[in-house]
């Protein structure tokens, strides 16, 4: 029994993805099972996938966050904030949409600035920062919007958070990405011929892109059963992508796995460590900036309400996703998976009407039981 137990915590721990696309074929499938099949019909998925963006941009850049060895607990709050912002702007000045984009993604740059340079240069704990920032922020909201809704947004804006690609496109780009899986496959099996480094088996690689391809093609399958690929889910896509090269294949991204991995070993070796928690922290408002205009424009309102507890749903995004909390280890992509599983149960639970508070239990649960299996496993990078 000792022996199966430590041979499943090993599995998880070199398996994390493959692990947690498993379970979210359970989940998908008990939730299919229990409501008729209406879990997986072509506008429940595209629903399904619109709610997980929102989730799904915060955790990409909490994950950054985390694996620098921080935390922000305001990312919720300044979510409603931004979102709240893009609405006045919108209704009440009438600024074209464009502009209200880039004012709102440039606050929010701003307002992380202010929270990078209180954690980086004045060293008040980041858990400090972020909670005096939860409070604030609602505050904020509150007052610019005097406690009311402001709506109804414009069409354009509207458009952000409801519209969809044409169905061409959106095989297009599909298309198009896969393509772009095969060759980067190849061209990193070559420099790793030529670095004379482990190369997997051509078999292995082919498995891959083979499972990859089938997904994508039946993830567009969905889309176009409903209406299309939806707005959001492209500006996440387009969000992993550009993530995973700058955590893979730039110096700005092995840095932060250097200084959630050992601190003063990466200040001693040269590296501004304040300068690039200054950054992560931008990076962090930017996304936040991102996921309140994609809520706004959702909603077609701004809430003072909006991104309540959304804190929690990235930080455990991130930790089901197998980001761990002692920095130095995770990934976008699986942040991403976290958000969708955290999605998924909500989107389930709801269709099948179970109470609010017991949702709340089985999400603390299951962050519970990751958290766990990531000291357990004792997963880093």
């Amino acid at each position: 029994m000792i022996f199966a137990f430590k041979r499943l915590k090993d599995v998880f721990s070199r398996y994390k993805i493959l692990t947690l696309l498993l379970a979210i074929s359970v989940i998908w499938g008990l939730f299919t099972y229990m409501t008729g099949g209406d879990f997986l019909t072509p506008r429940n998925f595209s629903n399904l996938l619109r709610q997980m963006a929102i989730t799904g941009m915060l955790a990409a850049g909490m994950v950054f966050v985390i694996i620098a060895g921080e935390i922000d607990l305001s990312v919720g709050s300044l979510l409603g904030l931004l979102g709240g912002i893009a609405a006045i702007l919108d209704l009440r000045f009438h600024l074209p949409i464009v502009v209200t984009l880039m004012l709102v993604i440039g606050l929010g740059g701003l307002i992380g600035l202010a929270n990078g340079y209180w954690v980086a240069y004045q060293r008040v704990p980041s858990f400090i920062v972020g909670l005096a920032g939860l409070m604030a922020f609602r505050g904020i909201l509150l007052g610019v919007t005097d406690g009311s809704t402001v709506a109804p947004v414009s069409g354009a804006l509207v458009l952000v958070g409801q519209g969809y690609l044409p169905f061409l496109v959106g095989k297009g780009l599909a298309g198009v990405l896969f393509v772009l899986l095969v060759w980067t496959t190849f061209r990193s099996r070559k420099r790793h011929r030529a670095l004379l480094l482990h190369v997997p088996p051509l078999w292995q690689d082919l498995t891959k892109l083979v499972g990859t391809g089938a997904i994508i093609a039946g993830f567009i399958t969905m889309f176009d059963a409903y209406r299309g690929v939806p707005i959001p889910v492209l500006i996440l896509l387009l969000i992993l992508g550009l993530f995973s090269i700058m955590a893979n294949r730039t110096v700005f991204g092995r840095r932060i796995y250097a200084i959630g991995g050992n601190l003063e070993a990466t200040r001693l070796s040269g590296v501004n460590v304040q300068q690039v928690k200054l950054l992560i922290f931008v990076l962090m408002g930017v996304m936040c900036a991102f996921a309140g205009i994609t809520t706004t424009a959702r909603l077609a309102a701004g809430s003072p309400s909006a991104g309540s507890l959304g804190e929690l749903d990235a930080i455990a995004s991130c930790i089901i996703g197998g980001t761990s909390m002692r920095g130095g280890s995770g990934t976008v992509f699986g942040a991403l998976i976290g958000a969708l599983i955290m999605a998924s149960l909500d989107n389930g639970m709801s269709m099948l009407d179970v109470d609010n508070f017991w949702q709340m239990i089985v999400k603390g649960a299951i962050l519970l039981l990751a958290v766990w299996l990531d000291v357990t496993t004792g997963s880093k990078r």
